[in-house]
């Protein structure tokens, strides 16, 4: 269940990096870069989840 809160709170981080960078409050390359981090942590994320589903 804490991974399912983790999950969240990493896409929504994700959401809000990408409109801090659509409004050029970030720079363009260091968001690029924390984004995909982001996106990184997002499909471990998932992946745990969808493990602990199964079991």
């Amino acid at each position: 269940m804490k991974m399912n809160i983790a999950l969240k709170e990493a896409s929504e981080t994700q959401y809000w990096l990408s409109l801090l960078k659509a409004i050029d409050y970030l720079d363009s390359k260091l968001a690029e870069s924390i984004i995909n981090d982001c996106k990184e942590l997002n499909k471990m994320l998932v992946a745990i989840v969808k493990q602990q589903k199964e079991k």
